[in-house]
C-alpha cells in the first residue's frame, strides 16, 4: 500500500513545510507510515499504534527505513507537525496517480455521467463527533464537540475534489465559494439546501456552470412561465420563475427553474421541489440529478463506518486533521487497489480483507483479483434467482 506513493514525496513536502529540520528520531515518513497503520487497522489509542509497531519493527524497516514510534513522540508529531503537510500530501498524491493512470482519473461512465457526459460533482458537508467535550475548537453545542468536513466529490470517479476541515461552527455558506471556485464552465454541482444562496447561483450562472438544489420554503418568487405539462406522471409541476424581493432580486437577477415532482425516498413518495438554471434539461432529468447527490451520503457513510474517524489520537485541531487527512489518503488508496484489480465487492470488504492481510507477504492484485468464493457483480446478481428452497425451484 505505502509503495504507492513516490519515494520523494514525503520528504520533498517536509521540506517545504519545515518537518524534515524538526525531526530527530522519528522521521516524516515513519510519521506518515503509522497514521497509515492506523487507520488500516482501527487502532484505538497512541499506545495501540505505539506498542503494535515496535512488536513489528522488522517488516516496519522494510518499508524504507520506517521506523516505530514512541508514544510520546507520535502524541507531538500529531500537535507540532502542521496538518497542511498532511493536506499537500494527499492532493498530491491524488495528482501522481491520476497522472501515471490516466484512465483512474477519468472514472467510469454510470448512469446519468454517461447520458450528461459531462463532469458531475456533489457538495456536502458531514459533522465528525469527537469524545472530549472540552475542545474550545471544535464545540458543536453545550454537550458535545465536533469537527466538520466540508467536500465536493466527483461522480465519476468517486474522489474528492476539494475538502475543507475545520470546526462545525463553520457553516456551509461559508464554505461554499471554496468548494465550487474550480468548476469549470458546462459542469454540473447538486446542492442540499443548506448551500441555498442566490449571489452564489448567480456567480455559477455567469460562468456557466449548471447547478441542481432544494430551494428553501420562504423563497418568494413570482411565476413567469409554465411549461406544458410532462409526459411523466411524476412531475407535477415545471416553471419558470423569478425571485421578488429588494435583496433577492439583487442577488439574482435572471430567471430560474422550479420543478416540483414526486420522489420516491424509503419507499415512499414524497412532494420535493427543485431549483436549477438550466432551461434545456427535461424535467425528468433534473430530479434524477438531483437525487445523485445520495451518492457524498455513501461516500461519508463508507470512511465514518470503515476508516478510523471515531477514536481520535489527539485532542487539537491539528492532530484531528492530522487523522482526517490521512483517512482521506487511506481511502484514495483503496480505491486506487480496487480499480486497479477490477475490484466487485463491497469498499467495506476491500478494507476488511486488506486489514487482515496486512503484514502478510501476497501479491496485493493477484489477490485481490482471485479472492471471493465465486466470481461476478454480485450487486448484479438476480435475488429472483437465489430465494428458491431446494426442491421448491419452478
Amino acid at each position: 500500500m505505502v509503495e504507492l506513493i513516490p519515494a520523494y514525496l514525503v520528504s520533498k513536502l517536509a521540506r517545504k513545510h519545515g518537518v524534515e529540520t524538526q525531526a530527530r528520531t522519528f522521521s516524516p515518513w515513519s510519521h506518515v507510515v503509522a497514521l497509515l497503520y492506523a487507520q488500516l487497522n482501527h487502532a484505538l489509542s497512541l499506545n495501540d499504534i505505539c506498542d503494535s509497531l515496535r512488536l513489528l519493527a522488522t517488516p516496519l524497516r522494510a518499508l524504507r527505513g520506517a521506523t516505530a514510534p514512541s508514544r510520546n513522540a507520535l502524541s507531538h508529531a500529531n500537535k507540532i507537525r502542521p496538518s497542511a503537510f498532511a493536506e499537500e500530501l494527499f492532493w498530491a498524491q491524488l495528482e501522481y496517480l491520476q497522472q501515471s493512470f490516466p484512465r483512474f482519473a477519468q472514472g467510469s461512465s454510470r448512469g446519468l455521467a454517461r447520458r450528461f457526459r459531462r463532469a458531475i460533482h456533489v457538495v456536502d458537508a458531514t459533522v465528525i463527533q469527537l469524545i472530549a467535550s472540552c475542545l474550545d475548537w471544535a464545540e458543536h453545542n453545550h454537550h458535545k464537540a465536533a469537527a466538520k468536513c466540508h467536500l465536493r466529490l466527483s461522480l465519476r470517479t468517486l474522489l474528492p475534489g476539494f475538502v475543507v476541515v475545520g470546526s462545525a461552527k463553520d457553516s456551509e455558506l461559508s464554505q461554499v465559494r471554496k468548494l465550487c471556485a474550480a468548476l469549470r464552465s458546462g459542469e454540473i454541482v447538486l446542492f442540499d439546501k443548506g448551500y441555498h444562496l442566490l449571489a452564489h447561483f448567480w456567480e455559477l450562472t455567469q460562468r456557466a456552470v449548471y447547478f441542481v438544489t432544494r430551494p428553501k420554503e420562504d423563497l418568494l418568487y413570482r411565476v413567469v412561465k409554465r411549461q406544458p405539462r410532462h409526459s411523466d406522471p411524476r412531475i407535477l409541476q415545471d416553471e419558470i420563475i423569478r425571485t421578488i424581493g429588494r435583496h433577492s432580486a439583487q442577488d439574482y437577477p435572471a430567471t430560474l427553474r422550479r420543478v416540483t415532482a414526486l420522489v420516491r425516498i424509503e419507499g415512499e413518495d414524497r412532494v420535493m421541489v427543485f431549483l436549477t438554471n438550466n432551461f434545456t434539461w427535461s424535467a425528468t432529468s433534473v430530479a434524477e440529478l438531483y437525487r445523485c447527490r445520495w451518492q457524498i451520503e455513501a461516500f461519508f457513510k463508507q470512511i465514518k463506518q470503515t476508516l478510523q474517524l471515531t477514536n481520535f489520537l489527539g485532542h487539537s485541531a491539528n492532530a484531528v486533521q492530522w487523522q482526517v487527512w490521512m483517512a482521506l489518503l487511506v481511502y484514495l488508496l483503496l480505491r486506487f487497489q480496487a480499480w486497479r484489480s477490477a475490484w466487485a465487492h463491497s469498499f467495506s470488504r476491500l478494507f476488511t480483507l486488506l486489514r487482515a492481510a496486512l503484514w502478510l507477504s501476497h501479491d496485493l492484485a493477484h489477490l485481490l483479483r482471485r479472492y471471493g468464493t465465486a466470481g461476478g457483480h454480485f450487486a448484479r446478481l438476480d435475488p429472483s434467482l437465489q430465494g428458491w428452497l431446494p426442491g421448491l425451484a419452478p
